[in-house]
């Protein structure tokens, strides 16, 4: 009944929103949370990214392979020092007020991801001295020190460039009327039920651009999306359940579009913000034996099907800057209960542990809290809306924070945003001058080997202060009706929606 409810209710807007205009091709895309803010520069959640993949283009993309490609720039060009990047941009661009795109309006784009006060993108972009205007096509990033993932941040938040007009008039409130240079221009958001956007009719790509109107709708139940994609409620959900797997490839209507994350899936640890100074937060062999004691193999098998990858780090044993001197560790419940013995730790150890919405994060949860506690910890698991767990988690209110990362493409992109001292995601206060000094010296250097043999280093430091738990590398699973043509899933696990049709 409950599923028969929301179906109707999820069609009864679709039809609502068709009835504005018949004969306008509209996509519905369900995803498994409502984003957070809509402004490139303080975002931080992945569901937002995918929305944000409608309306602002960025400097770059990447494709299939991920190779860096141009998007709202033509080309780039880094200096033999390392320390000036001078890019080309497109012409003819316009933002969505109708505001041209140029020099002006990158340097403006790139400033306030460096200095608002709120940016998540200062990270991104510290080694960014300052901008300069070349000609109104042209702008050179002048850096403090060479900085060899620099345009990989380009091709993502740190690349979105937004209207300064816009920007200006709006102030804080831009992410409730944001204006960008992307496919689609923003209509409307309803928190928890909708986010619409129509298409842009001055877009500098506008002959790719098929379908009319997209309507985002935020369904946490992994399941009641599922039954809206079979029911035609929807045309394309994000995370299917990897126990749904079976069921998308047996429906003759649907098509499972996957990839391997470039992220991972893990446990956060407040280390410097637990205000009730737990266990955990206090000694990196807690943070050790609660590793001991999870078998991430068997999570993979009863919650996902074997679908997914086990890890032990911030990239995929895939993936080219793995380290494989350290491979995952078997569960050893022995061993864990030792180092708690060892360090004055009487079991039970009480953990709160912070937990968002959803049947797989949940499922997950449950397995980790029943392995721990053959091992002497309590894990009570506190399940909250997603919105409210980043406010939680940045105010250190959790001991344990389960959260996925969807992943960059270089791993500078999966390491430095949480376990530098100063980055703006090290939730749980992680701080090792060594660590962070890896994390920079990595940063300067763009031999893939040297780069490698640094990360090596930083590896053998975060596996023994385990401010981070890694769990598991998931897949990117997609699934949608066979009447949308043009799909192709990209590792990052964007939904991009330049070239798709509606039959």
């Amino acid at each position: 009944m409950f599923l028969k409810v929301v179906t109707a209710v999820v069609l009864a807007l679709g039809a609502s929103v068709l009835s504005q205009a018949q004969a306008q091709t509209t996509l519905r895309i369900g995803l498994a949370e409502d984003p957070d803010i809509l402004d490139p520069t303080v975002a931080r959640t992945y569901v937002g990214r995918i929305v944000f993949a409608a309306f602002c283009d960025k400097l770059f993309d990447i494709d299939a392979k991920l190779n860096i490609v141009p998007q709202l720039a033509l080309s780039h060009e880094t200096s033999a020092d390392g320390k000036e990047v001078t890019i080309k941009l497109r012409p003819g661009v316009k933002f969505q007020d109708g505001e041209p795109f140029d020099a002006e309006a990158a340097k403006f784009s790139l400033e306030r991801h460096m200095t608002l006060a709120t940016s998540f993108r200062k990270s991104e972009l510290a080694s960014v001295d300052h901008v300069e205007v070349v000609d109104p096509l042209t702008i050179k990033l002048v850096l403090k020190t060479p900085f060899s993932p620099l345009i990989s941040q380009l091709t993502d938040r740190a690349g979105m460039m937004v209207s300064p007009k816009a920007a200006k008039e709006e102030g804080d409130k831009f992410g409730l009327h944001p204006v960008c240079a992307g496919p689609y221009k923003f209509v409307e958001r309803v928190q928890q039920d909708r986010i619409v956007f129509e298409k842009f009719a001055d877009y500098w790509n506008k002959d790719n651009v098929f379908i009319d109107r997209i309507v985002y709708l935020p369904i946490v139940d992994a399941t009641v999306r599922l039954a809206n994609l079979k029911s035609g409620g929807l045309d394309l959900i994000e995370r299917v359940l990897a126990t749904d797997i079976k069921t998308v490839r047996a429906d003759s209507n649907l098509t499972l579009s996957t990839a391997l994350e470039l992220g991972y899936w893990g446990l956060s640890i407040n280390i410097a913000n637990d205000k009730a100074k737990g266990p955990l937060s206090q000694s990196e062999k807690v943070r050790q034996a609660l590793d001991l004691s999870i078998d991430r193999q068997a999570i993979n098998e009863v919650v996902f099907n074997g679908e997914f990858t086990p890890g032990n780090q911030w990239v995929s044993p895939q993936h080219p800057y793995y380290q494989s001197a350290f491979p995952i560790r078997p569960r050893d419940v022995a061993k864990a209960k030792a180092l708690l013995k060892e360090v004055g730790v009487t079991p039970p150890v009480s953990v709160d542990y912070m937990v968002t919405k959803g049947a797989e994060n949940e499922a997950v949860a449950q397995v980790i809290q029943s392995m721990a506690a053959e091992a002497g910890f309590d894990l009570k698991i506190r399940v909250i809306e997603f919105a409210t767990s980043f406010k939680q988690a940045q105010a250190g209110e959790f001991q344990v924070f389960q959260i996925p990362w969807s992943g960059r493409i270089d791993p500078d992109g999966n390491s430095y945003v949480f376990l530098h001292s100063k980055a703006p995601q090290n939730d749980g206060g992680y701080s090792n001058p060594e660590a962070d000094k890896a994390m920079e010296d990595a940063r300067l250097v763009t031999d893939p080997a040297q780069r490698k043999a640094i990360y090596e280093k930083l590896t053998k430091i975060v596996l023994n202060d385990e401010p981070l738990i890694y769990i598991m590398h998931r897949k990117i699973l997609i699934a949608h009706t066979k009447k949308l043509e043009g799909y192709a899933q990209m590792p990052d696990g964007i939904v991009r929606v330049i070239g798709l049709k509606l039959k």
